[in-house]
C-alpha cells in the first residue's frame, strides 16, 4: 500500500479533494467504502465536508492513483484540468470517464500536456463549444524543440494537408486545393545550440498544427515520435513530446459563464521551471 498526505487549503467535500489530487471518482469512492481515508486521524467512509487545515491521509494501491491529471479549478459549471501525457480527453478511459460529470468541449493530443477546459452541464457545454468555435478562449503553449531558434513573436504562415488514414498532417509552402492555410506565432523564450524553449500561439487551430509547423521550420518538438526524429528523441531520452498548454484566458463568454471573462489560468511544466 502507498500513503498520501494532503493538507486541505479550502473547505470542500472529501471526494472533490481526492479527485483534485488525481484519483478517479470511482476509485476515490472505493477508498471511502473501504475506510482507507483518514481525516485528522479518524477513518471516514462518507463523502463529508473537510475543513480548511485538516490533514487527509489516503492509503491506496500503487496502481490506484490516476496520475494522468489534476483538477486545478472547478465550480458548478466547469473544470480546468492539468492533463498529463498518455491520456485521451474523450471516452471511458479518458478524462471524461475518469472525472465525474466532465464533458469534453475541446481536446489536447494524447501526448500533449497542460491546461484543458471541461464543462459540467449542458448550458456550460453550449457556451464553451461556441467560444472555442469563435476562438474567444485564448490558449498558449510552450514547447522544447531541437536546435537554436530566434523567433520574435512573428506570425508564420504555411499550408496544411490532413491525412486521415495516417492520423497525420503535412505542411507545404504554397496553396493547394487540398490544403488549408495555417498561421502560428512563435517566440523564443530560451535558446542553446542543442535546444530551445518556444512559446506558441495558435492564430488558426488545426490538427497537430504546432507540432507539424515547428517540424516544417526545422525545429521538431523533443519527444515527438510522429513529426520528430527518433535519433533526437533518444539523445534527449524523451518518449513524450515536450509540448504543454500553459495559458488559458476567457473572453466574451455569454451567460451563465460570463463571470469567467478576463480570468487567466497558468500552469507551467516542470521542465520549463528548471
Amino acid at each position: 500500500m502507498e500513503k498520501k498526505v494532503i493538507l486541505t487549503k479550502k473547505k470542500d467535500r472529501i471526494l472533490n479533494i481526492l479527485c483534485g489530487e488525481g484519483f478517479s471518482y470511482n476509485y476515490a469512492s472505493k477508498l471511502l467504502r473501504n475506510k482507507d481515508v483518514k481525516i485528522d486521524g479518524v477513518r471516514v467512509k462518507e463523502n463529508i465536508d473537510v475543513m480548511v487545515g485538516s490533514e487527509i491521509t489516503v492509503f491506496y494501491s500503487e496502481n490506484g492513483i490516476a496520475a494522468k491529471f489534476e483538477i486545478v479549478y472547478q465550480d458548478e459549471n466547469i473544470y480546468i484540468i492539468s492533463k498529463k501525457s498518455g491520456i485521451e480527453v474523450e471516452g471511458k478511459e479518458g478524462l471524461e470517464g475518469q472525472i465525474k460529470g466532465a464533458i469534453a468541449v475541446h481536446r489536447l493530443d494524447r501526448n500533449t500536456e497542460g491546461l484543458l477546459v471541461m464543462a459540467r452541464n449542458a448550458m456550460a457545454k453550449e457556451v464553451l463549444l461556441n467560444a472555442f468555435k469563435n476562438r474567444t478562449i485564448e490558449k498558449k503553449y510552450v514547447a522544447e524543440v531541437i536546435g537554436a531558434t530566434n523567433f520574435k513573436g512573428e506570425e508564420y504562415k504555411a499550408y496544411l494537408i490532413k491525412d486521415s488514414e495516417k492520423s497525420a498532417v503535412k505542411i507545404i509552402s504554397k496553396p493547394s486545393h487540398s490544403a488549408v492555410e495555417i498561421i502560428t506565432r512563435f517566440k523564443t523564450l530560451k535558446s542553446t545550440p542543442a535546444s530551445s524553449v518556444v512559446e506558441c500561439d495558435l492564430v488558426t487551430g488545426k490538427t497537430h498544427q504546432i507540432r507539424a509547423h515547428l517540424a516544417y521550420l526545422g525545429h521538431p518538438i523533443i519527444g515527438d515520435g510522429k513529426y520528430g526524429k527518433n535519433e533526437n528523441n533518444k539523445k534527449f531520452k524523451e518518449k513524450s513530446q515536450k509540448l504543454h498548454c500553459f495559458y488559458i484566458k476567457f473572453n466574451k463568454l455569454s451567460s451563465p459563464l460570463d463571470y469567467l471573462n478576463n480570468k487567466i489560468f497558468t500552469n507551467y511544466p516542470e521542465w520549463f521551471k528548471k
